[in-house]
């Protein structure tokens, strides 16, 4: 659909996309697994397009953990460093979606560039392996990074109500208090909006589908967040992100 997508490589991109009434669309990959122990895979895939990878999916790989499977490395291997080290290098966003608790420790001490959590919520709220608990938020803060907050009803309804229904679907309350809460312990720099609509079974009341978006801005307007933080929250985070990935790869290539 060339007449309402286009495919951007840099902020500079999305922004000249974005202006033109397109959607900027933006590659990116789903889970280490795909560079297949190579770290050459990593150059071909970015030469591509891909400007982002998620370091495991649901399983864990020979060199980082997944928040879904048992331990392999306990956080990173050797040639787990070395992946962040080059994506770095290419300025390819490192993603800890998915990833460990001592994965994400290990990857935030590695890593020259701030990380996304593209699709992970607030773990204090909803207590699941998939979400990101608060010694790790503050550690997101210092690198500069930014947590995107999943929309998926079990990443999102407080643990306890759970526990009850286990169908329940939250609301879109339920996102905006994690969204609260990122703020809260991360700041207003570091939280952005990740639904995971392509990936998940359940959804909140309200939040069905893209054409809801506007909800969560007037939800964020109503508990007082001026226009400048939710900008930041709507996209201003994650361009800055990766404008300085973009940054830190240009510094690299020039050592």
């Amino acid at each position: 659909y060339p007449d309402t997508f286009e495919l951007a490589s840099t902020v500079d991109d999305i922004q000249r996309i974005v202006k033109s009434g397109k959607v900027a669309s933006m590659m990116g990959v789903e889970g280490g697994y795909s560079i297949e122990n190579e770290l050459g895979n990593l150059q071909r895939l970015y030469d591509e397009g891909c400007r982002y990878m998620t370091l495991t999916h649901s399983k864990s790989l020979s060199w980082a953990d997944s928040a879904s499977d048992e331990p392999v490395s306990h956080g990173l291997s050797q040639f787990g460093h070395e992946v962040i080290l080059e994506m770095n290098r290419l300025g390819m966003l490192i993603d800890l979606s998915h990833v460990s608790q001592e994965t994400m420790k290990a990857a935030l001490a590695a890593t020259q560039a701030p990380v996304v959590f593209s699709h992970s919520s607030a773990r204090a709220i909803c207590d699941h392996p998939r979400n990101v608990p608060d010694d790790v938020l503050t550690l997101v803060a210092e690198n500069g990074g930014v947590v995107m907050v999943n929309f998926y009803s079990a990443f999102i309804v407080p643990t306890d109500q759970l526990k009850f229904d286990r169908e329940a679907r939250g609301t879109l309350h339920d996102v905006v208090d994690h969204i609260d809460h990122l703020v809260k312990v991360a700041g207003i720099d570091h939280v952005g909006i990740g639904s995971d609509f392509d990936g998940v079974p359940r959804l909140p009341v309200q939040l069905e589908d893209v054409a809801s978006y506007p909800l969560i801005t007037q939800e964020l307007l109503n508990r007082g967040y001026d226009e400048t933080s939710i900008h930041k929250i709507l996209g201003g985070n994650i361009l800055r992100v990766l404008r300085v990935a973009e940054d830190v790869a240009k510094s690299r290539k020039q050592e």
